[in-house]
């Protein structure tokens, strides 16, 4: 199982990873900080950006803060980051 941190922004344009924060990918995300609507979202993204179930991508720490531990099973620490910063 692969763990990732990420800096996230709610409330954005539209979902996308935009670059670095901090040294963690930065991912914008549509939905409002509002009733797990945020996290939600993180998943869907996640999930459709390293090709696995949404139910194989966890949010470990950081349920509530921007900076998150998130972790993807049947992938590296590497291929989640190489997905992520991949050009679009």
């Amino acid at each position: 199982m692969g763990k990732i941190l990420v800096y996230c922004q709610p409330g954005a344009k539209q979902t996308q990873c935009v670059g670095l924060h901090d040294g963690k990918p930065k991912i914008q995300l549509k939905a409002p900080p509002v009733d797990g609507a945020a996290n939600k979202a993180l998943i869907a993204y996640l999930s459709g950006v390293c090709g696995v179930p949404k139910s194989a991508v966890t949010i470990e720490l950081g349920t509530s803060g921007r900076t998150k531990r998130i972790e993807v099973a049947g992938l590296s620490d590497e291929d989640i980051s190489r997905r992520l910063l991949a050009p679009a």
